[in-house]
């Protein structure tokens, strides 16, 4: 196996148009790395930088101790799994696995043990006999697998392989995967726009944004300490709430307040020496969708962080109650309601997303209790938008 290392890549397309700046990466061997991000962040192009199937315009690309900057696809020693599976029609389940070693003019008897064994491994040894149009889509995908298993790669590259299947085959073929990973002990770089499949899969995750990376860490480090608000939203779902605020300093304490909202950070976040600079300023304080609260033992604890909430919609998803909020809400009356051209300012209203027990009693058009955990509050600069303190 080999690890991978990429030294200031850029990718520029005629016209002026970088769709990769500045990538700088050290993938170790057997890692599984993630690229995630948005549609069009550069993710897919850089990794057919990696595979060879586009020029890299500057920096360096080492697999292993090799530059292969200008070394062939084919000669990489990498295997890539495309998102349309790239299975040939008139050949078999087996023939499409063994085609790359048939090429390499690899002895049948060789190609029939690795094609068995990948078989085998991927649970597909009842379907080698089979063509494509026979398969079902998580069935092709597993073919795609194996046909990259047999090369015994130094590289798996995956380009958003579970984009085609329905939700449940995804949720089933992100743990063969991992499975898969696990028993070879390869390298593997993926590619999605689902951020599940990135916090499920990666030992790292790689966040882009127009070509350029965000962040790079565990998942978990990603959801527990993003670098700047884009990352702290992409991650996490429902995503991160986030509140233009002030930072206020009064006698008791120091407090973040918006609108008729005023709530109270505890002592150990209102003391750090990188929260001195922002008192009196606007910024935007990030709350994850489960710090808030609203049963009463949970809002007594936190008195200093409770306010009244207006309830928009509720969801229950089985295990959990989703409710969608509005904070300093506009009551508008009759009076108000029957006389035309009036304009309502709702831009001190604040939209706020819980993630409670199902147990929870709140219903579409309830005014609740609500409080934060403010011991989870990320605080970043409404200018630059990189995290000041978690």
């Amino acid at each position: 196996m080999a690890s991978l290392s990429l030294r200031h890549i850029y990718k520029k397309y005629p016209g002026g148009v970088t769709a990769v700046s500045d990538f700088c990466l050290e993938i170790k061997d057997t890692e599984f790395i993630v690229f995630v991000g948005p549609s069009g962040c550069g993710k897919s192009t850089t990794l057919r930088m990696i595979a060879g199937l586009e020029e890299i315009s500057e920096g360096e690309l080492y697999i292993g101790d090799r530059l292969v900057n200008d070394v062939a696809p084919k000669d990489r020693d990498i295997a890539m799994v495309f998102q349309n599976y790239a299975l040939y029609p008139h050949m078999t389940v087996f023939d499409n696995m063994a085609f790359g070693l048939k090429l390499r003019k690899v002895p049948k008897e060789t190609i029939k043990r690795k094609v068995e064994e990948a078989a085998r491994i991927l649970d597909i040894s009842h379907l080698l006999d089979r063509y494509p149009k026979a398969l079902s889509g998580g069935q092709k995908q597993r073919v795609a697998l194996g046909r990259a298993i047999v090369r015994e790669p130094k590289v798996f590259l995956l380009d958003e392989p579970l984009s085609n299947l329905d939700a449940k085959l995804r949720a089933a073929m992100r743990t063969e995967i991992t499975k898969l990973h696990n028993t070879l002990g390869a390298t593997f770089v993926y590619v999605t726009h689902d951020q599940v499949e990135a916090m499920t899969m990666a030992t790292r995750i790689v966040v882009m944004k127009d070509g350029i990376i965000q962040q790079v860490d565990t998942p978990q480090n990603l959801y527990d300490t993003p670098c700047n608000v884009f990352v702290a939203g992409f991650i996490g779902t429902p995503q991160m709430n986030f509140i233009n605020c002030k930072l206020v300093k009064e006698n008791n304490g120091t407090y973040l307040e918006f609108g008729e909202i005023k709530i109270k950070l505890p002592e150990g976040k209102a003391n750090l020496p990188e929260l001195k600079d922002y008192i009196g300023k606007e910024v935007i304080a990030g709350v994850r969708p489960e710090a808030i609260v609203d049963t009463p033992a949970q809002i007594t604890a936190l008195k200093d962080s409770a306010f009244d909430v207006y309830v928009d919609v509720t969801e229950l998803m089985g295990a959990e109650i989703y409710l969608y909020l509005v904070a300093n809400k506009v009551v508008i009356d009759e009076a108000q309601m029957k006389k035309k051209n009036v304009v309502i300012d709702r831009s001190g209203e604040v939209k706020l997303t819980a993630r409670v027990s199902p147990r929870s009693t709140a219903r579409g058009g309830d005014t609740i209790q609500v409080a934060i955990d403010t011991e989870r509050v990320h605080i970043f600069d409404k200018d630059t938008e990189k995290c000041i303190c978690h």
